[in-house]
């Protein structure tokens, strides 16, 4: 997956990158991904030979206006820095000159990335007093981590600003750096969150992670770092092909149990099945497989179902327009997402005979991916539960009538899933149903 698609890089991008291990690879690489023209500054350093990565450098010696900058552009990287010092490296912007591209890049509508921390070219760090010098603007930062630091000593000599990098992560001197100390200074607010502007998205990318065993020890830092970032990607930028291997962020889940069962002559969500409701069993099911937030929307039955979960951690909404079809709990249940939620899974009141494991491929695949649907193949046939990625949001929001979000897969191709087990397509709408459904497993 390349950065621009793991990132959400949007025309309206205002980047900054902080932390250690390959800021100025992930700069550019992004840089050249996206739609030109595009803007790239620096507040700190950048070596002369890092500047050659841009198809255009300006360096600026005095405040200037946009008019002037606008009038130079390439249809390309623009990279503006201060002069070039005596040790061969360009010196940072001036915040008024920030603050003018920050002016051109509203103007044109075009992304503007910049390198806000130094690293002396070292896989971790923490900041010093005076950083990262992150400009107000900003609505994206990106912390980034050189796993090529993992299990190494914590000297001087290996990670930048070592004392402070112990401070704030607990580790000791002269020890290997541990996961559990990457995740604690990341998590410090006088580490990875320093100085990040209010309401900024905030993402951790783990570069460097070039062999399965770092990918995976990476990946089991993620649910811990979901309580302070949106989403963790986990890349090997240095190499050829800059490839990104997996998007963490997290996934919701939205059960929908808001219809009358009037084929079946009593509420679904109540049924019994292995000794409890099969609201309820699906509920557990999608908390085993790791959704972050779940949401309940109910209709025709509302607190016979609220009392079935009360010692759940889940939401349990009301859709008072449920008799108008499912696009309705669909709609409701969009509307009480958590803005983080990166995708969502829907699952359906009638089918507890779902495997947590299902689940949890979905979302897996989906990190591989970023693909805008996903949904299981069973048999040649499309079947439960579907994912959509936050991109399809608003087109779920805009159905209307008893259709479902099959309703825009002509929108958005789905990536399929195949499972080898035909049992996940039994729903429950008939007494006959429920009864082959008490026969499974």
């Amino acid at each position: 997956m390349k950065l621009v698609k793991a990132i959400r890089a949007r025309r309206s991008l205002r980047l900054a990158l902080v932390g250690a291990g390959g800021k100025t690879t992930a700069m550019f690489q992004l840089a050249h991904q996206m739609e030109p023209p595009v803007l790239v500054s620096t507040s700190t350093h950048l070596g002369i030979e890092q500047a050659r990565l841009a198809d255009a450098h300006f360096i600026l010696v005095s405040p200037v206006k946009t008019a002037e900058l606008k009038n130079r552009l390439v249809d390309g990287v623009n990279l503006f820095t201060g002069p070039v010092s005596e040790d061969n490296r360009t010196n940072g912007l001036a915040d008024i000159d920030l603050d003018t591209l920050h002016q051109l890049a509203e103007e044109l509508a075009c992304p503007l990335l910049v390198e806000a921390d130094g690293s002396r070219r070292l896989p971790l760090k923490a900041p010093a007093g005076h950083e990262p010098p992150i400009p107000p603007w900003v609505n994206t930062v990106a912390v980034v981590v050189g796993l090529s630091g993992l299990g190494i000593p914590l000297t001087a000599d290996t990670v930048h600003r070592a004392e402070r990098f112990a401070a704030v992560s607990g580790a000791e001197m002269g020890k290997p750096v541990t996961m559990p100390s990457i995740m604690r200074a990341l998590a410090h607010p006088l580490g990875g969150l320093k100085n990040i502007p209010t309401g900024a998205r905030k993402v951790v990318i783990f570069n460097q992670a070039d062999t399965p065993s770092l990918q995976a020890e990476a990946a089991g830092a993620v649910q811990e770092l979901w309580r302070s970032y949106e989403s963790v990607l986990i890349a090997s930028l240095g190499q050829a092909d800059g490839l990104v291997h997996a998007v963490y962020e997290p996934t919701a889940g939205i059960v929908l149990a808001g219809g009358s069962s009037q084929r079946l002559g009593q509420p679904k969500a109540l049924l019994e099945w292995k000794g409890q409701p099969l609201i309820r069993t699906i509920v557990q099911t999608g908390m085993a497989a790791g959704l972050s937030d779940i949401t309940v929307v109910v209709g025709s039955v509302v607190e016979p179902i609220r009392e079935v979960l009360g010692d759940l951690p889940v939401k349990v909404i009301e859709n008072p327009d449920w008799r108008a079809g499912q696009s309705s709990s669909i709609r409701a249940g969009i509307e009480a997402l958590p803005d983080r939620a990166g995708s969502v899974v829907f699952l359906l009141c009638d089918q507890p005979h779902i495997p947590a494991l299902l689940v949890s491929s979905l979302v897996e695949k989906h990190s591989q991916t970023l693909a805008p649907v996903i949904s299981p193949l069973v048999d040649g046939k499309r079947a439960n539960p579907v994912l959509f990625d936050r991109d399809t949001f608003p087109d779920l929001h805009r159905l209307q009538g008893d259709v479902g979000g099959r309703a825009i897969f002509s929108k958005y191709s789905p990536v399929w899933l195949p499972w080898d087990d035909s049992s996940i397509t039994l729903d429950v709408d008939t007494p006959e149903d429920y009864q082959r459904l008490l026969k499974i497993g």
